[in-house]
């Protein structure tokens, strides 16, 4: 089960700063772009895969350097979804609907919009083919597939979300459920989970926890909440000095963690969990609760399962620096469905971008592409309704931070930052 429409990961922050000024520049130049059922054209100069985040941005800047009419994204999805706003909507802090726009007006003006999917990559002669067995060639091509869900690797899923008391802020048909779920909420245990997979936006999971021990305290129900925190890692968080401040979090509001928990059944019936004790594997311990969170199992897109341009597991396999294919000059990934070794965020998109266009340019002009990587990623943790620690880091799992502050504090100008101005610079100068 996964979200209808186009996701883009978590939120950005360091290339939305410089995004913001060239992105607003670019602005009048774009506008609605009318969708074709199928390719106008059988060839392309650049051929994008995918009209999420990295694929909109790309398309954008590919048109720039080709020219109208020689760039097609394909993309069968009518609406494109801002997914970082499912934190709040999940919080009932922001309006699932704003979230949302059509995928038409987001589509770059001069770009085509292939409305379809694609079945079958094949490299080695530099083309793809989408469903009726339509075939697109192409000079180069942009990956930009995102990731896939799987609530159905959990037993009794998707089918238990008919049930009251669960929910999750990753698919736009249960998001909503979170919400009315924290609303419903009498005593009892709150569950909140992290699976056993890479998932888009590690941080995620638990800010719909803040937000949830927030509005209880606000609600006058926190004392009858036990709030669990059942994580498949052995950590809080990847990076020592953000997972540090949410120890601090953790412990000052009375939360359990349970690391190396992994949820592999939901009894929705009955208001049961069932996790595998992945220290002890084979063994499963069964939680009742009033509140459930999923947050579902990930993996790559079916096409690119076994595909000749990703690696033994399904994503697509590029230089970590320079984002182009290991072993097709012309193909470059970016964003969810690659291999590189960072965080999936929009944020780690934004910066992506920047490198990806400075590489196929140079590429284009048979010379060896320069401009590295970093492995920049941001992470806006949510830490209650006016509360968020700004997480920046890179490849190494170093802080890579933007302001002269210390991020690993909770600030009220970083919620509003996550709340409102991410999503004007999302929809304004990313996407452009």
């Amino acid at each position: 089960m996964s979200a209808i429409g186009v996701v883009s990961s978590c939120s950005c922050l360091r290339p939305g700063v410089w995004l913001l000024k060239p992105g607003m520049q670019k602005m009048s130049s774009f506008g609605l772009h009318t969708a074709a059922r199928c390719a106008a054209k059988d060839y392309y100069e650049v051929l994008v895969l995918g009209g999420g985040t990295g694929g909109i941005a790309m398309s954008a800047r590919m048109k720039r350097k080709v020219g109208a009419g020689n760039v097609a994204v394909v993309e069968p999805s009518k609406t494109h979804y801002y997914q970082p706003l499912w934190t709040l909507v999940g919080g009932g802090a922001k309006q699932l609907a704003t979230s949302a726009r059509p995928t038409g007006s987001v589509m770059p003006k001069g770009v085509e919009w292939i409305k379809s999917r694609v079945t079958a990559l094949d490299p080695d002669k530099n083309c793809v083919w989408l469903e009726n067995d339509v075939k697109i060639s192409y000079k180069y091509l942009i990956i930009a597939l995102g990731i896939s869900l799987h609530y159905e690797k959990i037993k009794g899923l998707p089918e238990g979300f008919h049930h009251p008391k669960i929910g999750s802020n990753y698919s736009v048909h249960t998001v909503e459920k979170t919400w009315k779920a924290l609303q419903d909420f009498k005593e009892g245990n709150a569950i909140f989970t992290f699976p056993n997979t890479p998932v888009k936006c590690a941080g995620a999971p638990q800010k719909i926890m803040y937000l949830s021990e927030a509005y209880w305290r606000k609600t006058g129900k926190r004392s009858k909440a036990n709030i669990m925190f059942n994580t498949s890692l052995g950590v809080i968080f990847g990076v020592k000095k953000y997972a540090d401040a949410l120890l601090e979090i953790i412990k000052e509001r009375n939360i359990a963690v349970n690391y190396k928990r992994n949820l592999v059944e939901v009894r929705a019936d009955k208001q049961e969990a069932v996790f595998e004790n992945l220290d002890k594997p084979g063994v499963t311990e069964v939680h009742q609760y009033e509140m459930l969170h999923v947050t579902p199992p990930m993996g790559p897109p079916d096409v690119l399962i076994n595909s000749s341009v990703s690696d033994e597991i399904g994503w697509v396999d590029v230089d970590k620096e320079t984002l182009q294919h290991k072993k097709y000059p012309n193909v470059f990934g970016i964003g969810d469905c690659t291999n590189l070794p960072t965080s999936k965020t929009a944020a780690a998109v934004a910066a992506q971008s920047g490198v990806l266009d400075k590489t196929i340019s140079l590429v284009m002009k048979n010379q060896l592409p320069t401009k590295k990587y970093d492995g920049y990623t941001s992470c806006p943790l949510v830490t209650g309704y006016n509360k968020v620690i700004l997480a920046e880091f890179d490849y190494d799992g170093q802080p890579l931070e933007t302001f002269p502050i210390d991020q690993s504090k909770e600030r009220v100008t970083m919620y509003h930052m996550k709340a409102d101005m991410m999503p004007f610079l999302y929809w304004n100068a990313l996407l452009k």
